[in-house]
């Protein structure tokens, strides 16, 4: 072999020494030593509440998964989360889980969502968690939670206005609204300036309280019924004035963190809201003593006593994600692991919709153990919403607020409600 062959062979085998040393250096006896690649799952969610907790679980995810990294994104607090995650989608830049409420809205995204029927959490999802996000015997959501409203009361302040019969009609809400007003106290702190309290929750009871909810809701999508001369509508607008004429000044410019101030801090006796603001009312006043009333329409007792409860959302993954199988880890995690349960049911404060979470009542606080218990007892009015046509509850809104201002009367929001489902109906 002559002097070049010699050298030529030489640089070849150190030429593969280098290769074979690139390919293998990473390895160990069990496999890649080296860092492996990291995955960001991007979750895009409206419950402002839980960021802070979210965020910490996060960094608890992250040091049992550390290949996988949440990036966590929350539009809420009166923000349009559903015109957010429509901007997201057509911008190229989707999240890979993302909120949805279920039923229309369900449909409305069908052909983005994965189909999570395979999931070992699905079978212990109780029944009305369930239902919102199931389709043809598959399902496509996890259920966050179960959540509650009605009028949230201060305990103390009833007590002391001499208040002991709790109000389940609309004439007992307003004697109960007149005795607080005569003892020198605010009835109601309304945050009237927020669409969703009015739009899509406060709204609820004029629909839940038809005779058979989905066939009305049928009926305004066909033509066949009307909102103007339905008497539970006749009825909410009713209670929406009360709320009003025995509330706080300015409910128009009145916002969430202002309502909860207001009530949190013994200036008000009562508030629309549910178990999400015992967080924020615990932040103020731990020590409030305080429970939940139904929101009355007319002087059926029995009709009347039932909250507003529901799945305010579900997590669902985008079937075209590249990190389907990350984002169903992390699911998966949230539900099963210790930590994850623990923040779910302490730091959230939620309901939970699993059965294989427990809260107590400690855990969830005054307001969720008295929701927990309307839902024991089966007194409960399902969340409606997710079934009216996309926008409308906050076209609702609008109008609601027409009316609490004084420039519409009570027969023109039910035409104005009624213009605004037609508008946005398919």
């Amino acid at each position: 072999m002559n002097k070049k062959m010699t050298m030529l062979s030489l640089s070849l085998i150190l030429a593969m020494s280098i290769v074979l040393s690139a390919c293998g250096g990473s390895k160990n006896e069990g496999g890649n030593t080296g860092k492996e690649e990291v995955k960001t799952v991007t979750i895009f969610q409206f419950k402002t509440e839980i960021v802070e907790g979210l965020n910490e679980l996060a960094v608890e995810f992250n040091k049992e998964y550390p290949n996988i990294k949440l990036d966590i994104q929350t539009v809420g607090g009166g923000a349009d989360y559903g015109a957010s995650l429509k901007t997201k989608f057509a911008a190229g830049d989707a999240p890979d889980i993302f909120s949805n409420g279920g039923y229309a809205e369900m449909e409305m995204w069908l052909d983005k969502l994965e189909d999570l029927s395979d999931q070992a959490w699905v079978k212990d999802l109780v029944p009305l968690a369930a239902e919102p996000m199931t389709k043809d015997g598959k399902v496509y959501g996890m259920a966050m939670n179960l959540e509650g409203f009605g009028y949230i009361y201060n305990k103390d302040i009833f007590a002391k206005a001499g208040i002991t019969e709790l109000p389940k009609t609309y004439s007992q809400l307003e004697a109960a609204a007149k005795t607080l007003k005569a003892a020198g106290i605010t009835p109601f702190a309304n945050a009237y300036q927020e669409w969703w309290l009015m739009g899509n929750q406060g709204i609820n009871p004029a629909f839940a309280q038809q005779p058979d909810v989905n066939a009305f809701i049928a009926g305004l999508n066909d033509g066949s019924v009307k909102i103007p001369g339905n008497e539970k509508f006749a009825d909410w607008a009713k209670l929406m004035k009360l709320t009003v004429d025995y509330g706080n000044k300015n409910p128009l410019t009145t916002d969430y963190n202002t309502q909860v101030s207001l009530f949190a801090s013994g200036e008000a006796a009562m508030m629309q809201e549910g178990n999400w603001a015992q967080v924020q009312i615990d932040s103020i006043n731990p020590d409030l003593n305080i429970g939940v009333l139904p929101m009355p329409l007319g002087e059926d007792a029995e009709a009347n006593d039932k909250l507003n409860v529901g799945i305010p959302a579900n997590l669902v993954i985008n079937k075209e994600s590249d990190v389907k199988e990350e984002a169903k880890t992390f699911l998966n995690w949230l539900v099963t692991s210790d930590i994850g349960k623990e923040y779910i049911v302490k730091k959230f404060k939620f309901i939970p919709a699993l059965t294989t979470i427990t809260a107590t009542p400690e855990d969830m606080g005054d307001i969720g153990t008295e929701v927990h218990n309307y839902v024991q007892a089966g007194k409960v009015l399902g969340l409606q919403s997710s079934k009216y046509p996309d926008g409308v509850t906050q076209e609702f809104a609008s109008v609601i607020q027409q009316y609490i201002a004084g420039r519409i009367d009570e027969a023109a929001w039910e035409t104005g409600m009624q213009a605004a489902w037609d508008k946005l109906k398919k």
